[in-house]
């Protein structure tokens, strides 16, 4: 088993590397944008071509896997038995559109529902934060430390504008008096980056009311290997067939935001 999963590990880092050059070659080039559900919702041919890339890689090395991807050329997915990758091939279109940084590539590997492997790649930096349950995260192969607790007026916790004013998922005034209390707030328009930043020590914490699987699924793997906490905003487990609101924090800041902002 282990000799299966170290497989799977270094084709993953190698196809996430090519993948990298790949997207990076494309900055000097004319993208085609399309939108998806909503005039915000950006969807470009690299983020497309991306993700072809890892499912061809997929299914010709490991054949009795599946995939469940965001552009949709995985696998219909109805239930985590056997092995599923969850592939997110540009977290962030907006920003790899707009700014040419800000996006990453996240991949989580899953085990009948239990995150083995988690990954994201911060293609503009060349910063690749890499998992493997039970043996913690690395950034470049660096081991990252162990998570120590934070509290709120100590803590830079990542949240969108979005969430503190008029919205359909959530009183703005809970999350309101959050930023007042907090040392600061950051939002970087990618998800799978903001959880990595919390791996790394970067950020505190990360809420966000609405993300897909392929979103948080390699940031998972990498936030829960170094002692970090992800739930749904009331401190539930995630659905990795769904979209979830996600709280993504270090330990004991969790708490106190789950008792003094959430559950007032």
């Amino acid at each position: 088993m282990q000799e299966k999963w170290k497989e799977i590990d270094e084709c993953t880092r190698q196809w996430i590397k090519e993948a990298g050059a790949r997207i990076r070659a494309t900055f000097e080039k004319k993208l085609t944008i399309e939108t998806k559900s909503h005039r915000n919702d950006l969807v470009t041919n690299v983020d497309r071509e991306t993700e072809q890339f890892f499912i061809e890689k997929i299914r010709k090395t490991f054949p009795g896997h599946h995939v469940l991807g965001e552009e949709g050329f995985g696998d219909e997915i109805a239930t985590l038995q056997g092995i599923v990758w969850i592939i997110d091939p540009i977290d962030g279109t907006m920003n790899f559109i707009h700014q040419k940084r800000n996006f990453a590539i996240s991949i989580g590997v899953f085990e009948n529902g239990v995150g083995v492997l988690g990954y994201v790649y911060d293609v503009v930096h060349d910063e690749l934060y890499a998992a493997r349950k039970g043996e913690g995260a690395f950034l470049n192969d660096q081991p990252l430390p162990r998570l120590e607790p934070v509290s709120v007026s100590e803590a830079i916790i990542s949240l969108n504008a979005t969430w503190i004013t008029e919205n359909k998922r959530i009183d703005p005034s809970v999350l309101a008096s959050l930023v007042k209390d907090a040392r600061g707030t950051r939002s970087y328009g990618s998800a799978a980056l903001e959880m990595a930043y919390v791996a790394a020590g970067r950020l505190d914490a990360y809420i966000t009311m609405r993300l897909s699987p392929w979103d948080f699924a390699g940031g998972l793997v990498l936030v829960q290997e170094v002692g970090g906490i992800v739930t749904n905003l009331y401190g539930e487990p995630l659905n990795l067939l769904t979209k979830n609101s996600v709280f993504v924090s270090k330990p004991g800041l969790h708490e106190e935001i789950l008792q003094k902002y959430i559950h007032r």
